[in-house]
């Protein structure tokens, strides 16, 4: 019956299915007919379509809040179990958290993927066509938002006590469109319906206040008082373990307006921007251009927007488990909280805290600075100038001047760091030596293990064969080798020079006879990533790669020999698919100039090889070139097309296989439960608290 509905797909034999299959709600199925039960319930009691639909995305729909109901059970409990046992918790900020599909992590964590699958076969649907319905939460854009998921999925999965707090972007960043001019930017639609996941929590609303002035009282106490005010409201996205009972919570705020801040008169009057939009923007895009006054200020509303929220909130839940208790022991606020900084967005929460706990809570500055100091903790994600964030005093002080003033009076006073500050990861160089694989070469070089190895890889790279058809046209052979970088589009990270290589190999293939192109191995390039949007050298560099691919693909002296493919949209779910398909990929960052990157270490841990930057060599020469910007660019790409030409010649299918095992094997230094436990041990100072 399923084969023939997919065939058909027509509505009334969707329909005659569900009417076999009773609507019963069970949030806590665990069997297939049960499930399938469920999941019909959703769609005939939970409706958010017309009657007498159930086609792929309304299933979509209904299997999410089935899902969800399982989900709800275990993140109770786990909420009343912390409140409860009362432990020491993390509170992770971060302006990014890059999800991808929520619904196939979390039948993954609960185990129940095949009951699902076999639930919505008796509903005539495949699970994987009914994922594929999912838009990925454009919730960021990079390595950042990847590690704060990434992080957070840890967190629940070691059951340790933790929240991640993060804004809930409209738009998000941008979907990549490619056209006939280059890059085109849409505005994501991932919230065109709704989301199933998110639960919006009515009763935790916070203000935000900016601009104003600061009162000086009698006692010589201060208080940020006027300029404008926003609501902070919470929506809560479930973060499952895997395997575990641990559900915690991802809390995205939302800007909102109270009505009596919404000015009657001006809307009647036809000022219907100044009267109604003023709390939209706030969350509305990720990361909105800042070349103007007004897009700074949008951009600093947005970090202290997160900072302020997220901060009175972990105050109030602190108050909260104190159990009544009339005296609030600030000296203990460290002992319970500690807030873990991604990168410099969230760094306001330094003078924000101290301000809370000065102006609100009554505290001395040394008590306050005291408590900061313990409380919080900052991860450093890169060296660049351009991402080390600076705010022109005139614009700190327009719109924070009571933070200016707790600024000021922190560089008047001290003179050292916070105590916990951390970079993101070890140089992948450091990691991948010889000496670490010693343990492995056994069981590389077992007979049976290269084969399966070579089997699986090729069914990745079939898969991945078949996105890029589906999303460029362009077909590209699968026992080609497939060279991958993808990535932020940006001049350090070098796709120049990367699709600089690219030209050269094919200068080379149309150089050659049609007897020694036989003797080459055929390549597949793909690139991928978004450029932002006023980034003009970067939207260049993604034109580049798509002109070039287009000549390259055409010319049928070569295109068996060479490929060239852009990737569009490049996110989480795309990663999913290219990331198990490489071979080989492409790290070649300026040196010094990546923290540690992320990607790399998926693609090792997915048996792929990596070419990389090696900072210490490279730096240097650097140094010596450093007055002759393009001499140093040349030898660059001198020393890039040497390393092409080496991995060219030395490429042999059994000795890629070996190095491939080898790569994966000696990669668990990258997982992030091993980091996290590190964080918490080392950093946070907190401890498991699993459900019982």
């Amino acid at each position: 019956m399923a084969d023939a509905v997919k065939a058909n797909g027509s509505t009334t034999d969707r329909i005659k299915i569900l009417e076999k299959i009773p609507p019963v709600a069970n949030p806590q199925a665990k069997d297939p007919a049960a499930i399938a039960s469920n999941i019909n319930y959703h769609a005939h009691y939970s409706p958010h379509f017309s009657p007498y639909k159930f086609e792929p995305e309304q299933a979509f729909y209904a299997t999410a809040e089935s899902v969800r109901d399982q989900l709800i059970k275990q993140w109770n409990d786990t909420y009343s179990h912390y409140h409860k046992v009362n432990p020491k918790q993390t509170y992770y900020l971060s302006m990014e958290y890059l999800q991808g599909r929520a619904l196939t992590n979390a039948v993954g964590n609960l185990d129940v993927q095949d009951a699902y699958a076999n639930a919505l076969k008796q509903l005539g649907y495949a699970l994987e066509e009914i994922t594929e319905q999912e838009k990925d939460a454009a919730l960021g854009n990079g390595g950042l938002g990847r590690l704060a998921s990434c992080f957070l999925d840890s967190m629940a999965t070691l059951s340790l006590p933790a929240w991640g707090y993060g804004l809930r972007y409209r738009y998000g960043l941008f979907k990549q469109l490619m056209t006939k001019t280059g890059q085109e930017e849409i505005a994501e639609d991932w919230l065109e319906k709704f989301s199933p996941w998110e639960i919006p929590r009515h009763d935790v609303v916070f203000p935000i206040r900016f601009f104003g002035q600061v009162e000086i009282n009698p006692n010589g106490s201060r208080k940020w008082i006027g300029g404008e005010v926003i609501q902070a409201a919470a929506y809560d996205v479930p973060i499952p373990g895997y395997k575990t009972k641990d559900t915690n919570s991802l809390r995205l705020w939302e800007a909102k307006a109270r009505a009596e801040d919404f000015n009657l008169f001006e809307f009647n009057d036809g000022k219907y921007e100044s009267a109604a939009l003023l709390h939209s923007r706030i969350c509305a895009v990720l990361y909105p251009g800042d070349a103007t006054e007004d897009g700074k200020l949008l951009r600093l509303k947005q970090q202290y927007f997160l900072c302020s929220a997220s901060l009175q909130d972990i105050i109030t839940r602190f108050k909260e488990r104190l159990g009544g208790r009339d005296k609030i022991l600030w000296s203990e606020f460290p002992s319970k909280v500690a807030v873990q900084l991604n990168d410099t967005h969230p760094t306001l929460s330094i003078p924000e805290l101290m301000r809370l706990l000065m102006d609100d809570e009554g505290l001395g500055w040394d008590e306050a600075w005291d408590i900061t100091n313990r409380t919080i903790a900052y991860t450093n994600h890169t060296v660049l100038p351009e991402a080390l964030e600076k705010w022109s005093q005139t614009v700190m002080w327009k719109l924070l001047p009571r933070h200016m003033e707790i600024i000021e009076e922190i560089d008047k006073r001290v003179r050292y760091t916070l105590n916990l500050v951390n970079g993101v990861a070890q140089l992948h160089s450091d990691i991948l030596k010889a000496e670490l694989f010693s343990d492995y070469v056994k069981f590389a070089d077992n007979s049976e293990l290269p084969a399966e190895w070579e089997s699986a890889k090729l069914a990745s790279k079939q898969q991945l064969a078949n996105y890029v058809l589906q999303v460029t046209g362009v077909s590209i052979d699968p026992n080609s080798l497939f060279d991958i970088q993808i990535k932020r589009i940006h001049e350090y990270k070098r796709q120049l020079m990367n699709i600089m290589g690219a030209v050269y190999r094919y200068k080379k293939l149309k150089e050659m006879s049609p007897e020694e192109r036989k003797k080459t191995t055929p390549r597949t390039i793909m690139i991928g990533g978004k450029a932002f949007a006023t980034y003009t050298n970067a939207k260049r560099i993604v034109k580049l790669v798509s002109d070039v691919g287009a000549v390259v693909n055409t010319d049928p002296e070569v295109n068996s020999f060479l490929k060239i493919i852009f990737v569009p949209n490049y996110n989480v779910s795309v990663a999913e698919v290219l990331i198990p398909g490489s071979e080989l990929s492409q790290h070649i960052s300026t040196a010094g100039m990546e923290a540690s990157g992320t990607s790399n270490m998926k693609f090792a841990l997915n048996g792929c090889l990596i070419i990389g930057t090696l900072d210490e060599l490279m730096l240097k020469s650097e140094k010596k070139l450093v007055k002759k910007i393009s001499l140093f660019l040349v030898q660059q790409l001198t020393k890039f097309l040497g390393c092409v030409k080496k991995e060219s010649k030395d490429w042999d299918r059994k000795k890629w296989t070996k190095m491939s095992i080898l790569s994966t094997a000696g990669s668990g230094k990258f997982s992030s439960d091993r980091t996290i436990g590190q964080y918490a041990n080392e950093i946070w100072k907190i401890d498991e608290c699993p459900l019982p």
